[in-house]
């Protein structure tokens, strides 16, 4: 049988606080070991790759169609607000308390969220049909995934995309601000600028509803080169602080856009699967590109790394423009039903509403 999406997100908060509780005991114990923190930074992560895709699918069988843009809007706004927020007072209590306390505080609110989350009102949501196993599961969310040319292609843009944002930011821009910029209090405040961005961004998307949701989306993603050229000059503070405002609210306009296609055209049954994939594919290399931005500075210099870093994401998110359906899905506001076909056992896939001259609000219909 398939567990309920609130089971496995309490599920994924108590392996969370476990994770936290013990990290807190070896810092309070004395200097943890290296191979200790990373058994349980895979622990949390483990913890995380079950919650995200759960929390997801439940959020986009939740909402209908005529609300599903301001409902994702408000639902980013509040996870990046809780992530500024909390990197706020998790430094405040750092200074306060110390790092083991602080771990100690997080295992107490993962305890938290999964009580609180064990005892939701899920009545209103779907139930969900029992399934055919985890690898029928698995072969049934991976022909929906590879089915959708404008599905597979945006997560292996982000699969590079993601991982060498994330190697320009967390490992290169520690290091310029360290040797150009005079210390860490510049990149601290463009970090504090794009987290400012993505509510702004979230703001807009609560009243912009764009028709082609995926162009408008993908067309954002140009902006994500930005912070690595920024580097790479490198610009002043204002201007770095400038930039990561500007690619914070493209990030949102992306994103909300992404999961209102997503619970446009998935099935509701196979939304968890898909965003399974979706988020797979979307970190998979970023612990690679991480590991790698050390040998590649070494290797061509951190000016040529951070512009290459930047013409990648130039160069994926144009050649993913030309995909058809990337530039032609339009937004609906009914919901894609599950086909007899599906019922069956067989999935084939929706195609995705796209403008037609012959019949410009046909919805989607199995090929």
């Amino acid at each position: 049988a398939r567990l309920p999406r609130h089971r496995v997100m309490v599920a994924a908060n108590a392996l969370n606080c476990v994770s936290q509780a013990c990290f807190a005991v070896l810092v309070l114990a004395g200097e943890p070991r290296l191979w200790q923190m990373m058994v349980l930074a895979a622990l949390g992560g483990t913890g995380h790759a079950f919650f995200s895709p759960a929390s997801e699918g439940m959020l986009l069988s939740s909402v209908d169609g005529a609300h599903a843009g301001r409902a994702f809007a408000l639902y980013r706004m509040a996870m990046h607000g809780a992530g500024m927020g909390g990197a706020a007072l998790g430094g405040a209590l750092i200074a306060a308390f110390g790092p083991g306390w602080v771990l100690a505080i997080d295992a107490a609110a993962f305890l938290l969220a999964g009580a609180l989350r064990a005892f939701l009102d899920v009545s209103r949501v779907p139930v969900r049909a029992p399934g055919g196993g985890m690898l029928a599961d698995l072969r049934d969310g991976w022909r929906e995934f590879i089915g959708r040319s404008w599905l597979w292609s945006i997560v292996v843009q982000f699969a590079v995309v993601n991982a060498v944002v994330v190697a320009a930011e967390a490992v290169y821009g520690p290091l310029v601000a360290r040797d150009e910029l005079g210390g860490p209090g510049p990149w601290g405040l463009a970090l504090a600028a794009f987290g400012a961005g993505t509510v702004g961004g979230a703001l807009l998307m609560m009243r912009w509803r764009p028709r082609r949701l995926l162009l408008a989306g993908t067309l954002c993603i140009f902006p994500l080169a930005l912070p690595s050229a920024g580097l790479a000059v490198p610009l002043s503070a204002a201007g770095l602080a400038a930039v990561m405002f500007l690619t914070g609210i493209s990030v949102e306009v992306f994103g909300v856009s992404w999961m209102t296609a997503l619970h446009q055209e998935i099935p509701e049954e196979k939304l968890s699967r898909v965003s399974a994939y979706d988020w797979l594919g979307s970190v998979g290399m970023v612990p690679l590109a991480t590991a790698l931005a050390g040998p590649a500075e070494s290797a061509f210099g951190r000016s040529a790394a951070l512009w290459g870093c930047s013409a990648l994401i130039v160069l994926l998110t144009a050649a993913v423009l030309t995909v058809p359906d990337v530039r032609r899905l339009t937004r609906r506001t009914e919901k894609v039903a599950a086909d007899s076909s599906s019922a069956a056992g067989r999935t084939e896939p929706a195609r995705p509403a796209t403008e037609d001259t012959t019949s410009p609000s046909a919805a989607p219909r199995a090929p």
